[in-house]
């Protein structure tokens, strides 16, 4: 018992270490997976008090209060409403014995589905996750998928707002270009369809919502 209490304090309880595939069916995690929607584990790293499973689709947080408590509590973190960002590699020094892989989680308005795309002020959540040292050549791919990850989502952000501005200026022309005589109903029933269709469009094309391509060029475990 002593030994348990020792680790915790001197947070060695905290060091997770990389679970290979042919263990994914041991973890609790894996009960979480939407296996019927074709989701599937990339990587995976495991302490005595988390989980930190990241799938195709999304990062999947078994988060423990302590890892002397068996009390557990699921967060999902789908990447396209929690874009990646702010991706960084600890490697260690002479005495440590963790590295460290860190990155943020930025929520997205509830705006953006109908708008532009914009991070929310107050949502998001940093993650600052402690790894066997040992491991470090198998986190080095975790975090080129990640800063892969992030470099697709600025990119797509940009690319949708771009977007969504061209349309709003072809809108004002239209609608100061209207005539007189036109059935105005009618027209506003184009325009409302005609950007409706628009942004459903441009999400479907920089929206994403399936990494597998990026998991499987990086991940080699």
């Amino acid at each position: 018992m002593f030994k348990k209490f020792a680790s915790e304090a001197l947070g060695l309880s905290d060091i997770g270490k990389i679970i290979p595939p042919k263990d994914y069916d041991k973890v609790e995690s894996d009960d979480y997976i939407l296996h019927e929607d074709n989701e599937k584990i990339f990587f995976l790293i495991k302490s005595k008090q988390d989980e930190y499973c990241f799938t195709n689709r999304a990062l999947i947080h078994v988060d423990g209060t302590s890892a002397m408590s068996k009390k557990r509590t699921l967060k999902r973190y789908e990447y396209y409403k929690y874009p990646i960002s702010h991706v960084l590699l600890e490697t260690a020094g002479t005495i440590d014995l963790d590295i460290e892989i860190k990155f943020k989680l930025g929520a997205r308005n509830s705006a953006s589905s109908v708008s532009k795309m914009s991070p929310s002020d107050s949502g998001g959540v940093s993650f600052s996750i402690d790894v066997d040292k040992n491991q470090l050549e198998q986190l080095k791919d975790l975090y080129k998928a990640l800063y892969s990850m992030s470099l697709i989502e600025s990119s797509n952000y940009s690319s949708y707002n771009g977007a969504y501005d061209t349309i709003n200026k072809a809108i004002q022309v239209v609608s100061s270009n209207r005539s007189e005589g036109a059935n105005q109903a009618e027209e506003l029933e184009k325009v409302t369809n005609y950007i409706s269709q628009f942004l459903d469009d441009a999400k479907q094309k920089y929206v994403r919502k399936d990494y597998s391509e990026v998991f499987l060029k990086y991940i080699n475990n």
